[in-house]
């Protein structure tokens, strides 16, 4: 059963409303999907997102998909799938850098090798430790309101207590009004992050950070540019609130230098900035023997990648932080079948072959740019 094709296509979803971050405002979202195929009829599917193209990251879609077909797939044709620990060591030694494609090749390996042996992918990651996990959702409306609003809602339909707000944009402190506004009207029974997408100065986030901190925010995500690890270093030692590193955060090697200094007392994994599925169980394990949390979070994908995020982040001990693994909810349709379960504020490891997750081929056409 080696592989016998390999297809990338790009896919856009249109969302239930405007996302707003500080660097681009999500009304539909890009996602690149990886379909595997065997010789003997079963295909192995994976997916990465990205945000508004390059505005994220240096990942662009079109970049994705031309790297997998280019430089990765012709490495794989005739190939093992059960090998795919091996495929990607090979494949590293050719391809550097490209973590995205890299990520979304392995995750379409590791389908294929789960369904091959008609298991879930987490048993080839470890075996699952968790069933659900805590979900946060962020309110990105920008109306303060309609985030009440909106808050309030979940919380009695016990699907999020854990609310982040994105903060980059606008004047700072009157962001910061704007967060401890929602977090006094909806009360102690949830709890609120902010992430500032790297959009503050230092001396800015000392200000805002001592505000929040006080109003009983609970973790402050990114508020530096990634680059500044210093900034990070100093505002993890002035403030007792949790700062997360995000877009600071990527390779092993990044990690290892957060710890080291402690630019950041907590990470938020994600599996295509690690460069894989594989790789982002390394990351966590060099987090956890440093002593920093961890958060499960999402770059926005459909429920196939939330699939892949749920299956790598349930084989792992400590998450601190819960996930952020709320993308499906945010967009008007989805490239699946089946869908993710979400209930009494958590989301649901799903069980199956493979990811769990069955792709609706017509759908995906209907979607798919190219």
């Amino acid at each position: 059963m080696n592989i016998h094709s390999i297809y990338i296509h790009i896919v856009e979803l249109p969302t239930i409303r405007p996302h707003k971050l500080s660097m681009h405002t999500i009304t539909k979202q890009t996602i690149v999907v990886a379909q595997i195929n065997d010789t003997e009829g079963l295909t192995g599917w994976s997916e990465v997102a990205t945000i508004g193209g390059a505005s994220y990251g240096e990942a662009t879609p079109e970049a994705i998909k031309v790297n997998c077909e280019t430089y990765i797939t012709p490495h794989l044709i005739g190939k093992n799938p059960q090998q795919f620990n091996l495929l990607m060591y090979e494949i590293s030694k050719t391809v550097s850098g490209n973590y995205f494609a890299r990520a979304l090749i392995e995750g379409a390996l590791i389908d294929l090798a789960a369904k091959q042996r008609n298991i879930p992918a987490y048993d080839l990651l470890g075996g699952k430790i968790h069933d659900s996990l805590p979900v946060a959702w962020t309110l990105a409306s920008g109306d303060t309101g309609k985030d009440i609003e909106e808050a309030k809602e979940l919380l009695q339909q016990k699907k999020h207590r854990i609310f982040k707000l994105k903060i980059g944009v606008g004047d700072a402190m009157e962001n910061v009004e704007h967060v401890l506004k929602i977090k006094k009207e909806v009360g102690d029974v949830a709890r609120f992050t902010v992430d500032v997408n790297q959009a503050w100065d230092e001396t800015t986030a000392n200000y805002a950070i001592a505000r929040l901190q006080d109003g009983g925010v609970s973790m402050i995500e990114q508020p530096l540019p990634k680059w500044n690890f210093e900034g990070m270093s100093r505002l993890t030692e002035r403030f007792s609130v949790p700062i997360m590193a995000d877009e600071g955060a990527n390779s092993i090697h990044e990690i290892f230098q957060i710890a080291k200094h402690r630019s950041g007392n907590s990470i938020a994994l994600k599996i295509c900035k690690a460069g894989g599925l594989q790789a982002t169980k390394t990351v966590a394990g060099i987090a956890e023997a440093a002593g920093l949390g961890l958060y499960g979070g999402t770059m926005i994908e459909s429920s196939l990648g939330t699939a892949i995020g749920l299956h790598v982040y349930s084989t792992i001990p400590h998450m601190e932080f819960g996930t952020e693994l709320f993308g499906p909810l945010l967009f008007k349709d989805t490239i699946t079948a089946n869908n993710i379960e979400y209930n009494n504020f958590d989301v649901v490891i799903p069980g199956g072959p493979g990811f769990g997750m069955i792709i609706d081929e017509e759908k995906l056409n209907h979607y798919k740019r190219f």
